[in-house]
């Protein structure tokens, strides 16, 4: 469940996203951002208040092949905000909007028998 906070976020970016057709980009994005944040040793070196904050900076910067200039800069927001804890539920609120959006809604599937991908797909197909 996102906080208030991570639906704010979320908001904004889906604000950005949306009129600049942007939204897979941003998906990506936000991915890439959750996925970095979500890495125990990264976190613990971006949350460590003994590392002085430009050298936290530093470490995001320093992946661009990880984050590409939008996504540095909303990793660099979340640091300086303390919102690193945030990021995996800013993502899920941003696809919740983005599907909203789009007119998509999300469903599981339960089988009492292992189901192959085909079937899986069938399903999904069946489900639209």
């Amino acid at each position: 469940m996102a906080t208030a906070a991570a639906k704010r976020y979320a908001k904004a970016i889906f604000e950005l996203a949306q009129p600049a057709d942007e939204m897979e980009a941003w998906s990506r994005r936000l991915a890439s951002v959750a996925e970095l944040f979500d890495d125990p040793h990264v976190a613990a070196v971006l949350r460590n208040p003994t590392i002085p904050a430009d050298r936290r900076d530093a470490l995001v910067a320093s992946a661009p092949h990880v984050l590409d200039p939008e996504g540095t800069n909303l990793a660099r927001l979340l640091i300086e905000s303390d919102r690193i804890e945030e990021a995996r539920a800013i993502e899920e609120e941003f696809e919740r909007l983005a599907d909203e959006a789009a007119g998509r809604v999300r469903a599981t599937v339960t089988t009492a028998t292992v189901a192959t991908r085909l079937q899986q797909l069938r399903r999904r197909l069946a489900a639209t």
